[in-house]
C-alpha cells in the first residue's frame, strides 16, 4: 500500500513598507497574492496595504503580543492542512523589535517550513544613512520602558561601540537627556518618520539633537544611533574604518 506523502504550508515572513507604500518588493506582492491566509500585527493597516496592492479576499488573521497563543494555534493548524501563510507586521520586517519570535519558535518546534521575504527595515534604512561608524554596531531594540533602564544604557556604553535603539515619540525626550547625562561627547544620528511625508535625519552631539527635539517637535518613531566617542576620537576612527 502506498502512503500519500503530508504537504504541509510554508510560513512567509514579509518585510512590508515603513511608510511609503512604493517600497513594497515585487516578490512581496506575488507571495501575499499566492498566500492563502494572512497573519497581521493588526488588520486594519494590513487591509491599508492590501487595498494599495490591489488584493483581496485573503483571509487576515490578528497577531499580536496579547493573542500570540491563539494565533500561533491557528496558524499552525493552517499550516498542517497545506495553506501558505504570509506573515506580516505594522511596517518593516517582523521580527525585529516587533511581535513574531514565538511563532517562528513554534513553526520551527513543528518542523515546517519558513521563507523570509526581504525588504524594509528600519535598522537597515537608518545604518544606510548615518555618517557615523557603523561598520561594528550593536542593535538593542527598545529599552525598558522603566525598571533596568538606566543599567541597559550602561551595558551599551561599555561595549564602546556605535549602538543603535527605536524610540517612541512619548519616551524620545527622557532617552536624550538619559544619554546626555551618561555620554555628554556622543555624537548621535536620529532618523525621524523614515520614508514618510515629515521624514527627517538629524546628526550631532547630543546636546545639539536635543535643543532640535521638543515637546512640540517629538512626533514620529525614531532611530536612534549613539556613538560613544566624542568628535575627536570620530575623525580618528575614520581613518581606520573598514566599510568593506
Amino acid at each position: 500500500m502506498q502512503t500519500e506523502l503530508l504537504h504541509t504550508g510554508t510560513l512567509y515572513v514579509v518585510a512590508t513598507p515603513l511608510g511609503n507604500l512604493e517600497d513594497i518588493t515585487l516578490r512581496a506582492i506575488k507571495t501575499l497574492n499566492q498566500s492563502g491566509t494572512i497573519a497581521c500585527e493588526d488588520t486594519r493597516r494590513a487591509s491599508i496595504l492590501l487595498k494599495h496592492l490591489d488584493i483581496s479576499g485573503k483571509k487576515l488573521i490578528s497577531y499580536h503580543n496579547y493573542n500570540e497563543a491563539k494565533a500561533i494555534g491557528q496558524i499552525i493548524a493552517l499550516l498542517e492542512k497545506g495553506i501558505d501563510v504570509s506573515f506580516i507586521t505594522d511596517a518593516g520586517t517582523p521580527v525585529i523589535s516587533d511581535p513574531g519570535y514565538a511563532l517562528l519558535y513554534a513553526v520551527h518546534e513543528k518542523h515546517l517550513q519558513v521563507i523570509p521575504i526581504p525588504g524594509p527595515s528600519a535598522l537597515t534604512t537608518a545604518l544606510s544613512v548615518c555618517p557615523l561608524p557603523v561598520n561594528n554596531f550593536f542593535f538593542a531594540g527598545f529599552l525598558p520602558h522603566k525598571k533596568g533602564r538606566k543599567s541597559r544604557i550602561e551595558y551599551l556604553i561599555a561595549l564602546q561601540t556605535s549602538f543603535v535603539l527605536y524610540e517612541s515619540p512619548y519616551r524620545i525626550i527622557k532617552l536624550l537627556d538619559e544619554l546626555r547625562n551618561l555620554l555628554p561627547d556622543a555624537q548621535i544620528f536620529i532618523g525621524r518618520e523614515m520614508t514618510k511625508i515629515f521624514e527627517e535625519y538629524l546628526t550631532g552631539t547630543i546636546e545639539e539633537i536635543r535643543q532640535r527635539i521638543t515637546d512640540d517637535t517629538a512626533r514620529g518613531e525614531f532611530v536612534v544611533i549613539v556613538h560613544p566617542s566624542g568628535k575627536k576620537a570620530l575623525k580618528s576612527e575614520k581613518k581606520h574604518a573598514n566599510y568593506h
